[in-house]
């Protein structure tokens, strides 16, 4: 029996959510596997799942569950963990996934800004290719201090809301 059907979830309807949120955040740019996986791991009772779970739920082989989730692992989107008591592992999601992602991606826009301080040294700030490069350099710079700042009302606002962490 699945964990839907455990759950007296319908599980017809948990396939549809699963499916329509995959195709959104494939849309999204994320890739088709890992999008299912992740959804199906959100939709998950417990947030958690092993790799024959969401092959069966999700019709998949081992290998494109193994890919997906190592995508996601690399994007903060879930984690792995050992079973306890048995050598299989299982993947989990977090209620902080987005945040989690959302501050892995403040690291990338950080290595940008360097790229292109670096950029703007090379052309010349008085050159229209250095112009250029000094506005996107502004605009990441922009964003980062944005997110931060989103990031600490996010946490205010989830601590209001939900009571602090998993």
């Amino acid at each position: 029996m699945t964990e839907a059907a455990e759950a007296g979830r319908d599980t017809e309807a948990v396939s549809r959510f699963v499916e329509s949120f995959a195709a959104q955040l494939v849309e999204a740019g994320m890739q088709r596997m890992a999008a299912r996986v992740f959804a199906a791991l959100l939709a998950s009772e417990e947030g958690v799942m092993t790799s024959a779970e969401l092959g069966e739920q999700l019709q998949i082989s081992p290998a494109a569950v193994s890919g997906a989730v190592r995508y996601l692992a690399q994007t903060h989107m879930v984690s792995r963990e050992r079973e306890p008591g048995s050598r299989r592992e299982r993947y989990r999601v977090h209620g902080d996934q987005w945040y989690e992602a959302l501050t892995n991606r403040e690291a990338v826009i950080k290595r940008w800004e360097v790229a292109l301080r670096e950029g703007v040294a090379s052309l010349g700030p008085n050159t229209k290719a250095g112009r250029r490069m000094a506005e996107t350099l502004a605009f990441f710079e922009f964003i980062d201090a944005e997110v931060a700042a989103m990031m600490e009302r996010w946490k205010r606002h989830r601590e209001e809301r939900f009571g602090g962490s998993e």
